[in-house]
């Protein structure tokens, strides 16, 4: 009878072997690939999930940049946020060093992939789980030894 339970496993981790070797790219729980910046080139118009490092953040008036594993221009892959046109909130700047996750849609932008960053949703950080909180700006208090103005 031990025989009979066994083969059914072993054929189906066979199967779950055999699609590992085919599909080298991992994918999240809703088959969106999971990629690293230097794929990104080849997901054009496709949904996905881009990790790297934040290597430097650049803050306008009107558009940040985040660009991963590389600073500009040698970055490869960046990500755009525009203010008015994305719910992001907080301080885009926290991020740098560490290692994050975007989900979206890959755009080509003078023959280099990006994202734009939309909504909070889009965002892993790595070690995080707040990332809204990881996100909000510190304040500077005051110290009890600052001397009190005269």
């Amino acid at each position: 009878m031990r025989g009979s339970f066994l083969i059914p496993v072993l054929i189906l981790l066979g199967a779950q072997i055999q699609a590992q070797d085919t599909n080298s790219v991992p994918m999240t729980a809703t088959n969106v690939p999971i990629i690293g910046t230097l794929q990104a080139a080849n997901y054009y118009d496709q949904e996905v999930v881009v990790t790297g490092k934040v290597a430097q953040v650049s803050v306008r008036s009107d558009i940040t940049f985040i660009n991963l594993d590389k600073r500009y221009p040698e970055s490869p892959f960046a990500i755009v946020i525009l203010k008015g046109h994305s719910s992001f909130s907080g301080d885009a700047t926290a991020l740098r060093g560490t290692s994050i996750g975007i989900k979206g849609k890959v755009t080509k932008y003078h023959d280099k992939p990006e994202m734009q960053l939309n909504n909070m949703d889009q965002l892993t950080v790595d070690g995080v789980t707040n990332v809204p909180a990881f996100l909000q700006p510190q304040t500077n208090s005051p110290t009890a030894t600052q001397p009190a103005g005269n």
